[in-house]
């Protein structure tokens, strides 16, 4: 242990536990950006004791963390993450990486409808990730035929090629990935599942991301600011289904952020709005389906087909829009949502799915 201190500092996790977040809830102490970082550094280098590490997980969780902590978690994860930026400035999607289990993965096809429309979109996820080890990005893409276990300089280029791009996240995040079998016997979600998607593989300068309360889209934001590595110029957050980036149907807040609010100072905003209004007018259950991988995937099909025009086809049209608007690639989301039907209607959408199973 001596020489572990030496090596990392003052502040192995169980003296963190002892000194300032192990006391529960009410008391426990926020960690400095010094010691988030070091505490960060060691769990990489798989220096603490599996029991220490999970009672430091379940500490951070019971007391909740600031975005002092989570920016400096983020920037020890960012110098570990393999960049390969596009041509293209896309909006990241940084939906939950343990996936979806009831609900139909709207983003892959929301995405490409954006791509077409001249907005281009990454996603990204890594495969059954704990602790829910449930459907996401990539299962939706295997089920369509598209490759997704790519190097970061291939996803790269299928974005400047398609439009849209997968980052996998075992190639371009490989220390996260390597937290796997810890994080798997912890059985409830850490820090770790929040920050692994604000990674922005491709280097992004807007990020789009879900929330189930508003409060959490006001802590991701932060989260950014704090962050020493990341530079962002927009950010586009919405209550999203089982916590994923497929807006909520109904009633929804939007939390939107510019670095430039107008006056060089930034800004942040929050407004409702009914799904209703921009034609997604359904309740979440009739976006339920079986197998979400699967049924996903032949929604997509159909609906860049153009031979869906249900609540999915709906659902797909003002989630792209949101992408579209979140860019700024549009002024509203109505002329967003435009923008994607008119994507859908003339086959350009489907011609980027073509291009992707081409990839």
């Amino acid at each position: 242990m001596a020489q572990a201190t030496q090596e990392f500092g003052e502040w192995p996790l169980k003296r963190l536990m002892t000194e300032v977040c192990g006391s529960g809830h009410k008391s426990a102490d926020d960690l400095t950006r010094a010691q988030a970082t070091e505490a960060f550094e060691r769990i990489l280098a798989d220096e603490p004791d599996p029991t220490t590490l999970g009672a430091f997980w379940l500490a951070n969780r019971w007391k909740r963390n600031v975005p002092e902590e989570l920016g400096a978690y983020v920037d020890v994860m960012c110098e570990r993450v393999e960049y390969a930026e596009p041509d293209a400035d896309p909006v990241d999607c940084g939906a939950n990486y343990d996936g979806k289990g009831r609900s139909a993965i709207l983003g892959v096809a929301a995405g490409v409808v954006a791509a077409a429309a001249g907005t281009p979109v990454v996603v990204h996820s890594g495969d059954r990730v704990p602790t829910q080890k449930q459907d996401a990005y990539k299962h939706v893409l295997d089920e369509l035929g598209v490759h997704t276990e790519l190097t970061p300089g291939d996803s790269a280029d299928m974005v400047d090629e398609t439009g849209f791009g997968f980052y996998y996240q075992p190639a371009f995040n490989p220390a996260i990935d390597d937290l796997f079998d810890r994080r798997d016997q912890m059985g409830v979600r850490t820090f770790v599942n929040t920050i692994e998607t604000l990674a922005n593989p491709a280097g992004a300068a807007v990020h789009l991301g879900s929330f189930y309360h508003l409060a959490f889209a006001k802590k991701v934001v932060d989260t950014f600011v704090e962050s020493e590595f990341h530079d962002l110029d927009r950010v586009l957050m919405f209550q999203g289904m089982e916590g994923y980036d497929d807006v909520r149907p109904g009633y929804t807040k939007v939390a939107e952020w510019d670095a430039d609010g107008g006056d060089g100072e930034p800004a942040f905003d929050d407004f409702e709005i009914e799904t209703a209004d921009y034609g997604m007018d359904v309740e979440e259950a009739d976006l339920a389906v079986d197998d979400v991988a699967v049924d996903s995937a032949r929604i997509t099909e159909a609906v860049l087909a153009g031979e869906r025009t249900d609540a999915f086809a709906d659902a797909v049209a003002v989630n792209a829009a949101l992408r579209i608007y979140a860019r700024e690639d549009a002024d509203s989301i109505e002329a967003g949502l435009e923008m994607a039907r008119d994507a859908i209607e003339d086959g350009s959408a489907q011609a980027v799915l073509e291009a992707l199973r081409a990839f």
